[in-house]
Order: structure tokens, then sequence, then C-alpha cells
């Protein structure tokens, strides 16, 4: 399970982007620090091919992927030594997969706090860039000296010498994901957990009153975070919605030309963040979704269900679920023979519906 962690500004929204996302249980307050333990949210992730898929199938049990939220206290300028709460809050995304930035585009005289995104995403990003500087300081000399009783490690050579790019970075002020660091010495950094060297995309918390001009707002910002996922949400609206049954959130969503709500945005934007696909699988049983990494091959796939699956694979039985759809049933797509046989090599695509054969 995916895990993104929420960083940003007091008031900036968090709390109500993981309202919105998760359906609630966060306080969001117009006063700083409302959070001051961190929230988690695990939610489903909505899939239309999956829902289509088992009604076709009549499944018992629908299984639906989920990702989870971590929603932290604010930041404010001066954390990493001291101010407000200090920087105690970042312990709790150390481990997620990616960061949101949540900054604030709104105005609103009863919500204190500066409405230019730029501002926050300034205070943001040298907050983060302090704190990874501290965590690099307090453990590169420990890694050299072991370096130096084992200068034939391959592993040691590599993560000194990624620890080393990242001190010159990080001193300079430049955050690990603005900067060129290769795949290699990312690779090496992973195990200190660095909040810099995690892929971030960024939510723009816009007004009512700002809908017309989001895309315009977006572009705006996206300008300066440049290969950033930059999503426009009017995040209170978002999280009223997210409190009502169905059928009036669609209503409302729909009667405020926002769409299909932030939920299922949101995910697609992360996901395509991580590099993140989607196979299913179905039967009268269960029907069920499974994220695996864009370019993993078969047997990876068959490890997501199983790690028997994968050591022990031998073929997959494949077929776009659009064209199983509209055949009907597996055993019709098996008849007119339009399921395909795929060994080791086939690269998984989003969308595939499979069944895996494995001997061990």
């Amino acid at each position: 399970m995916e895990r993104f962690g929420f960083v940003g500004l007091p008031n900036a929204g968090k709390s109500s982007l993981f309202n919105a996302l998760a359906g609630g249980g966060a306080l969001a307050a117009p006063y700083a620090f409302a959070t001051t333990d961190p929230n988690v949210g695990v939610v489903k992730v909505p899939d239309h091919r999956l829902d289509a898929l088992a009604e076709m199938s009549a499944s018992q049990k629908v299984v639906n992927s989920t990702t989870e939220f971590v929603d932290i206290g604010g930041l404010v300028e001066g954390a990493s030594q001291g101010e407000g709460l200090g920087n105690k809050f970042l312990a709790g995304i150390r481990e997620v997969d990616a960061l949101v930035f949540v900054l604030r585009s709104f105005d609103d005289e009863d919500v204190p706090g500066p409405s230019d995104p730029l501002e926050h995403l300034r205070i943001v990003e040298i907050e983060l860039t302090l704190a990874d500087l501290e965590s690099v300081e307090s453990r590169i000399d420990r890694r050299r000296k072991a370096l130096r009783t084992d200068p034939r490690d391959p592993d040691l050579v590599a993560e000194v010498d990624a620890l080393e790019v990242a001190l010159s970075l990080l001193s300079d002020g430049t955050p690990l994901f603005r900067s060129e660091l290769s795949d290699g010495r990312r690779a090496a950094l992973r195990e200190h957990f660095l909040l810099t060297n995690k892929p971030v995309m960024a939510v723009l918390n816009i007004g009512e009153d700002q809908l017309e001009q989001a895309s315009d707002l977006a572009s705006q910002l996206g300008d300066e975070l440049p290969g950033a996922e930059v999503l426009p949400l009017s995040v209170q609206l978002e999280a009223e919605a997210a409190l009502l049954p169905s059928e009036e959130r669609s209503e409302m969503l729909e009667g405020l030309g926002l769409g299909e709500g932030a939920l299922p945005l949101f995910v697609r934007a992360a996901h395509g963040l991580l590099g993140l696909r989607t196979f299913l699988t179905t039967g009268d049983k269960e029907s069920r979704a499974w994220t695996f990494k864009d370019g993993w091959k078969a047997p990876q796939c068959a490890g997501r269900i199983h790690t028997d699956f994968e050591r022990g694979f031998i073929r997959a039985e494949i077929i776009e679920h659009d064209l199983l759809l509209e055949l009907g049933s597996w055993s019709a797509a098996r008849d007119v023979g339009r399921l395909r046989l795929e060994g080791k090599d086939y690269r998984m695509q989003d969308g595939d519906v499979v069944e895996f054969r494995f001997n061990v």
C-alpha cells in the first residue's frame, strides 16, 4: 500500500484535504497547530473497471486497492530552529512514498496566514531542506568512518558518495528533488529516509471564487515547481462534499463543476507520480485490483498475489478489461480464443485482467 504525506503551512488546508479524501476524521480549524499528532487514513481507490468486472462475474467480494494518507502538523518558517512547534512532525512522514505539498491560494480574513502559494512553497522547501541537512550532517561522519574500516565495500562506497553529494546540495539550499541527483545516488540514500529525496506533487488549495481560474493558477505554480504534478482543488468544498451521501455528493460536485471529486483526481495524479499501474482479477468469489510498478513483468505481478505465484510462475492468461466486458465472461473469451497466453517476459499493462498459472 502506497503512502502519501501532506506537508504545508498552518491553515493551508492539509486536514481539510485529508477529510476530503478520507471522508472526515481530522480536526480542521482556523488556527495554527490544530493538528498535533499525525492523522492517518486508508481509503479504497475507486475503479470503475473493477466495479464493472465484479458485476459481470457476480462476485461475492470486491477488493479495491488502497492508499494511505498521513496528515502532519503545519510547518512554520524557522521550524528547524524550533519556531512554532519545531519540525518534530516531520518524523511522521519520513517513511512515506511521496510528499504532497498543500499550498494555499485563497483569501479568507477569518483564516490567518499567507495566501500566496509561492510563499508557502518557499517556506516548506527551506524547512524540509534544513531538516535533511541536519540528518545528513549527523550521519555522514559515521558512514565515512565505516568506509575507512572497510574501503572495499561497494555499498558503503556508493552510500558515502551519495551522502557527500547530498550534503553539498543541501548546504547550498537545494532540495534533492530539484537536483540532478542520479538514480543510483537516490537509491543509495533511500535508507536514510530523506524528505527531499522523495517524489513530490502539489495540491493548490483554491477558493470557491477561484474555480474558473484553476488551470491558470495551477500552471503558474507549475512553472515554479517544474516536473511536479500540480492539482488545483477547492479543498473546503471537497471536504464538505465528502461528508454527504453518495447521491447528494455527486449532485453537489456536478452543480459546482467539480466533476468526479477529489479522491479519483488525487489518486490518478499520485499513482502517476509513483509510476503505478493496476491489473485486475475477477471471478464469482472475488474481483480485485492490484497495483504494480510500470515496467514490471508478469512474474513480478504474480508475486503481488502470493510469492508462490512468482516462484512457480508458468504463464499468464490475459485479456484487456474492456474486451472482457464486451464478451461478457472469462469462459466466453476463452471459447472465442481472445485470451492471450503470456510468458515470463511479458510487461504487464494497466487494465489487464489476468489469471496466473503456477506450479511449486
